[in-house]
């Protein structure tokens, strides 16, 4: 699956307020499930808004996708599901260690996202 083969997707959260927040995450896919964490990386604040968003409406979309100059080589996928957020998930940080060695020596401290997808759609140039 083209979405697996992408390093960074965005995740696309709904406040209150019914405005759009998107954001850069890295993951890992296993099936229908995505998982991201909070890693360490610099933050304005630890009350991140995707995560009042989801605990408070838990449809999100997620997008990866790839760029290249050759316009036969792009591609998009988008994942749409129902996200929670874990304060602990030990495999999913696992998970995220074996996929990004910037996480060997700092993992991600969570909280996690998981995300169980339900539609998957997307578009490719080529073959």
């Amino acid at each position: 699956m083209l979405f697996a083969t992408a390093r960074v997707a965005r995740l696309a959260t709904v406040g209150a307020d019914g405005r759009p927040h998107l954001v850069p995450i890295v993951f890992t896919l296993d099936g229908d499930t995505l998982v991201t964490a909070v890693d360490a990386k610099p933050k304005r604040t630890a009350a991140l808004k995707r995560l009042e968003n989801i605990r408070a409406e838990p449809r999100v979309a997620l997008l990866a996708d790839h760029y290249d100059e050759d316009w036969a080589a792009l591609w998009w996928v988008r994942a749409d599901g129902r996200a929670r957020v874990l304060d602990i998930a030990p495999a999913a940080i696992a998970r995220l260690r074996d996929r990004y060695p910037q996480y060997t020596d700092a993992p991600p401290a969570g909280p996690v996202i998981e995300v169980a997808v339900e539609r998957w759609t997307g578009w490719r140039a080529g073959p």
